[in-house]
């Protein structure tokens, strides 16, 4: 019996294509970018494997950092409370105008660093983002040969769930481009929120991206963006792995 693969791209893509459309706007959404089968064995890992934790951020002034909570923290006696009482800071800091957000994580590349769960699933997705074929199709799409590495983070936007406007300005760092590997269920309904908006200098939407199964979304940084708000009334699971590509 052959092993089951867990990460492979589509091999149909049209790269060219592609990197038309990121050259014209700096940003692209590629659809069914695996195969189905893997593309559904990433969805059930982070359905059912993934041991979420929370990420919470009220403003962006001198000193304010952002909370990251491990399930464990949140599970324990007091936890939950801290979890709210961040999540409450984070809504009043929107409601200023101030950058906040609020959705469930679990930090893969922290994870593995610091031997989490040893041998699990998370540590194959590390690797496969960072192997040839993932970082080579970014390069072909984003004419940047000199790509070196991702870092990552599984996300879950769930009801009441939102990432505030900002720019993703740590260019300094080598951060080049953000990706989001989605992994949201089909019928995902736009009255569902969870969009990755790009704005302009007046604040207008210029482009939205629908959370989509199996698509990933490539843009330049800094750029203007956000994922806006869930709704009470929308269903769990808009979920994705995040990061950066770097060059250094």
């Amino acid at each position: 019996m052959a092993a089951k693969k867990l990460f492979e791209i589509n091999p149909d893509l049209d790269r060219k294509a592609l990197a038309a459309r990121f050259a014209e706007r700096g940003r692209v959404q590629v659809r069914d970018v695996l195969t189905e089968e893997t593309a559904r064995e990433i969805q059930m890992i982070l359905a059912r494997a993934t041991k979420w934790g929370m990420a919470v951020q009220a403003g962006d002034g001198p000193g304010i950092e952002p909370q990251s909570f491990r399930q464990e923290e949140i599970q324990a006696p007091g936890g939950a409370e801290k979890v709210n009482a961040a999540a409450m800071a984070a809504h009043q800091a929107s409601a200023r105008g101030d950058y906040a957000f609020r959705f469930a994580q679990y930090p893969i590349l922290t994870a593995v660093q610091e031997g989490w769960e040893p041998g699990g699933p998370h540590e194959l997705l590390l690797e496969y983002i960072n192997a040839p074929e993932f970082l080579d199709l970014a390069r072909d799409i984003t004419a940047t040969p000199t790509l070196t590495k991702a870092d990552g983070q599984a996300s879950l936007y769930a009801p009441n769930h939102y990432l505030g406007r900002h720019i993703d300005s740590h260019v300094a760092e080598g951060w080049r481009y953000a990706y989001v590997l989605n992994f949201a269920p089909d019928d995902w309904h736009p009255d569902w929120g969870g969009y990755l908006n790009f704005l302009d200098e007046d604040g207008d939407i210029v482009e939205g991206f629908r959370p989509r199964f199996n698509a990933l979304n490539l843009f330049a940084v800094p750029t203007s963006h956000m994922v806006s708000y869930v709704p009470p009334f929308a269903p769990m699971g808009r979920t994705a792995i995040v990061g950066w590509l770097r060059d250094k």
